[in-house]
């Protein structure tokens, strides 16, 4: 029980961190090989400049998340900043309704891409076998996380209602 407890607890801090490595590495090396093939040997796979756009959808979704963990989206802190106590608790609180509603209407529809792309075979351009929906798939987990996200930044905000502490308004990068 405890391995799976850490492994929860990993995944939790760093899964989007890995989500953004992997495909901005990815990118950045399918784009540095196919720049020096096209201005060396006059070649370029045909797939290479479909790939790196799919891949950047893993990468801003999951950077959407990690930002809502971290609480360094865009926010109107200086506002909020100057509310009273429980008016600030309230302005989390919608905001974490407005994410889950807003969530919920973008994981219906990507899911309905989903499927589409599943259901039509649809195949990366210049692939022959590489499946659209692989990529789109991004969309709805990473939305889904959103959701988990905003949750546990509204426990959070609640504890710290319930305890009379500041709010963190705005969060750092680096912690």
């Amino acid at each position: 029980m405890g391995i799976l407890r850490s492994l929860f607890n990993w995944l939790d801090e760093n899964i989007e961190k890995v989500v953004i490595v992997i495909s901005y590495t990815a990118m950045a090396g399918i784009i540095f090989v196919e720049v020096i093939r096209r201005f060396f040997f006059n070649l370029q796979a045909p797939w290479s400049t479909t790939v790196p756009i799919l891949l950047f959808l893993w990468l801003t979704w999951f950077g959407c998340s990690y930002n809502i963990k971290k609480r360094t989206h865009l926010a109107l802190t200086e506002v909020r900043a100057r509310l009273p106590y429980k008016l600030q608790f309230a302005a989390l609180a919608l905001d974490g309704i407005l994410w889950i509603v807003f969530a919920g209407v973008v994981i219906y529809y990507t899911i309905l891409q989903v499927h589409s792309s599943y259901d039509n075979f649809a195949i990366v351009g210049g692939t022959n076998d590489v499946m659209q929906w692989w990529f789109y798939l991004a969309t709805p987990l990473s939305w889904t996380l959103i959701i988990f996200r905003v949750i546990q930044r509204f426990l959070e905000d609640l504890r710290v209602y319930k305890t009379g502490e500041p709010f963190v308004l705005q969060g750092l990068l680096n912690e």
